[in-house]
Formats: C-alpha cells, structure tokens, sequence
C-alpha cells in the first residue's frame, strides 16, 4: 500500500542525542529520555522554526521506541496544545515539515493513550483544527500527514459511527470537494489519492452497522473501480484494498437481504432493488479488473516491485472472490507470532505498520490498546529494569488512563474478522459465477 521503507523511519538513540544537543546549545548533554522529553517540550515554544522542527523530532522518535506513559501523565494537554498550535492557521508560520511532524506526534499520543478520556480529548480538540486545515490549504505536502491523524484521532478517541462516517466523508472531501467560497481545490495527486483510500479504509474496518445509503456505496464503489484503472500502481493497491474490504463487510449482502418479490414491492423497493441491481454490475466489473490487474505483463519503466506486490494483493482478491478466503497474515513480534485472518485486519497492521514504522514491534508488545485490537497477547518472559523496580501500584498508574473501564469500546474492531470468518464458504465463488 505504501511505497516507503519503514524500517528507516525510526532514528538511532545517537541521532537523539544529537539533536538534544542542538536544543541545549551544548553538547555538554547527558542522554536521559525524560530530560530530554522535557527540553523537547519547552522547546516547542522557541521562534525558531527549525528549533520546533527538531523538538517534534525528538519527541516522535521517544514515542516511537517506548510507552511514554509517565510523561503522557505529567505533560499531556501540553504537548497536544503545543501540536495544534502548529497546525492551526496562522500560528507561528510553521512550514510544512513541522505540520507534517506535529500531526504525527499527535497520532502517537492518541495511540499511546489508548481508549480513554484523553483520547476522547484529542479528537474533540483535534477534529476541528484539522478540519478547517485540510478545506483552507493547498500545499498538498502537509496533508497526508494530516490525513493520517485525523484517521488515528478517530480509530482511537471517536465514541461511535457517527463520528467515524463524518470522519471518513471528510476524508472524500480532500478528494472529492464541496465547491464554496472557503474551499481550496487541489487536483489530487496519486500519493494523495492512496493517502485519502488508506485512511478512509482504516476506518471503514471499525464500523459495525452501514448505512444503507445506495447513492453513498454506488459513489464510492465506482470510484474506487475507476482507480484501479490508473497507472499508478500504489493507488490501484489501495483501491483493491479498499474494495476487498468492501465486500468482506457485506454491502451488497445487505442490500440483497431488503429486496422483495417484485409483486410485493413498494415504489421504494422498486428502487432499492435497482440499486441492488446496479451494486452487483459494479461487483462484476471489479471482479474482472481483479483478474486482469493479477496478472499483469510489466510494461517498459515499471518498478517491478511494485508489480509484484500488485500481482501478490490481487492474487489474494481473485481466490477471496472465488472461494471466500481472506488472506492470512502472520507477523513476528519478538519471540511471539501475531497472525490476521480477514480484510479488515491486514489493512488496520498495514496502516499502523506505516505509521509507526520501526516502532510498531515495540507497540505491539507493549500497547494494551493494540493489544486489544489485535487480539494479541505477548508472552512477557522479560521485564525491562524500569519495570521491574515499580511497585504494582505504580504500574497501574502508568497504564493508560480507564484502559480497564475502556476495554470493552476496543474489543468491537476485532467484530469484522469474526463476521467475516463465520460466512459460508463458497459465497462469492457463486456470487461470480451469477455474474
């Protein structure tokens, strides 16, 4: 889905001290991450652009490479107000690059939280700035950035569907504006295009009941369609991603289980099995651009690792339409094995395996919200020595704030997987055979 390395997108402890350095005006510095989170964060008030710039650094990589629960505790409305003040319009005429660096600190501090109240804070606190950003900007360097945020702020802090389907009609409009006088229309480009498909799918894995708005699936089937005919081939991955997950979660089923007998049928059921109707020409068409996209010949100038993954990805697709298989993932998590089994799941690691990068091994053995939506528990045969000097009421402290009362709103994102495996097997191999 992404085309970067993520394993070089976490900096060396030395990098660090480096940039501590730099922050103090010395190189007199001894390396302690809480000192240093702490110049970091008093930092953030300096004029200096690029000073701002080295201090989110600095606190992007100590997120990254541990659970910063006790500076989380200490200093947690500081540092979320210290980010948005560089997003928001105007402020400190930031550039892109402290934008893009504070919207990722936030999706760290949301992930670090967890289900709580002060995940709930960021998103109230969150969605509005980023908002008011993503509709008034047009340098489009800062926006997946942003994107990615908002998407993190909504898995994490957001109560219910609502909230999420606002989100992810939001995402559509970075693509897809609403003409009005305060709007900044930006011709999308691909890296943009997989930056809105990846978060929107992200958080179409959490909803639980779809709307079933035929205009609204119609819409968003057909576009998706139209881009796996792009050249672009990261874009044609995020599409079929997007598609995969589509069908996994049962739209069309839905709209079959409403459709009467056409003697039975009101006006309004006469339309809503038109739409059924037109869902499934759509499904069809997909079905075949899946087949073609699976084995694709590598035209002249192709990257062919790029073509392999877009083979690999529509392999998958092809024998999940047939024969209702969903891929298997498993992924080494220090001595552990974190295995997925559905859509929904591959796409919610691989957008977190993007976003945090070389810190996603460390999540996930250390994060209990992660945990709970993976369904993963890590055998814990080694305390780190922070861990083993706390008393067991200090422990508790440093977990996420009401991760206990809060673990019941994590376990529905595993709802999807368990859907998905209970379908009869065979469903789709004779949904395209009907096709």
């Amino acid at each position: 889905m992404w085309d970067s390395d993520d394993d070089n997108s976490v900096s060396s402890s030395s990098t660090a001290r480096t940039d501590a350095a730099s922050l103090s005006g010395t190189e007199e510095v001894v390396f302690d991450q809480d000192t240093l989170l702490d110049q970091a964060l008093d930092a953030l008030d300096e004029k200096r652009g690029s000073t701002r710039e080295k201090a989110l650094s600095i606190i992007i990589e100590a997120f990254n490479s541990n659970m910063q629960h006790q500076f989380v505790e200490k200093k947690f409305a500081t540092l979320l107000h210290q980010c948005l003040a560089s997003i928001k319009k105007g402020s400190k005429k930031a550039t892109a690059k402290e934008i893009a660096l504070a919207s990722h600190a936030i999706g760290l501090l949301a992930l670090t939280v967890g289900c709580s109240d002060n995940a709930r804070e960021i998103f109230e606190e969150s969605v509005r700035p980023l908002d008011e950003y993503l509709t008034s900007t047009s340098d489009v360097t800062k926006i997946p950035s942003l994107l990615e945020c908002l998407a993190l702020i909504t898995f994490v802090g957001g109560n219910d569907q609502e909230e999420t389907e606002r989100t992810m009609d939001l995402l559509w409009r970075v693509i897809h504006p609403k003409l009005g006088s305060n709007v900044v229309t930006i011709k999308p480009s691909a890296p943009l295009i997989t930056a809105v498909v990846a978060s929107w799918s992200f958080l179409l894995t959490t909803v639980k009941e779809l709307n079933l708005n035929s205009k609204y699936w119609q819409n968003s089937i057909s576009y998706l369609s139209s881009l796996l005919d792009k050249e672009d081939r990261p874009v044609r991955i995020a599409a079929g991603q997007a598609l995969a997950l589509i069908f996994e979660i049962g739209i069309i089923d839905k709209f079959s289980a409403e459709c009467k007998s056409a003697s039975d049928m009101t006006q309004e059921e006469s339309k809503h099995q038109a739409s059924y109707i037109h869902l499934q020409g759509l499904k069809g068409k997909v079905i075949n651009q899946v087949k073609d996209l699976s084995v694709e010949a590598g035209g002249k100038g192709s990257a062919k690792k790029d073509l392999n993954s877009q083979r690999s990805l529509f392999r998958d697709i092809v024998e999940f339409f047939e024969y209702g298989y969903p891929p298997e993932i498993s992924m080494k998590i220090g001595g552990d094995s974190l295995q997925t089994s559905s859509w929904s799941q591959m796409i919610q690691l691989n957008y977190l395996k993007h976003f945090l990068g070389g810190g996603l091994i460390k999540h996930m053995q250390d994060n209990e919200f992660l945990h709970d939506v993976f369904d993963f528990t890590p055998k814990r045969k080694h305390l780190n020595s922070n861990e083993q000097r706390m008393s067991s009421g200090e422990k508790r402290m440093f977990k996420s704030p009401n991760s206990f009362q809060n673990k019941a709103r994590t376990q529905f994102l595993n709802k999807q997987r368990l859907l998905s495996e209970g379908r009869n097997l065979g469903h789709y191999a004779a949904d395209v055979t009907d096709d």
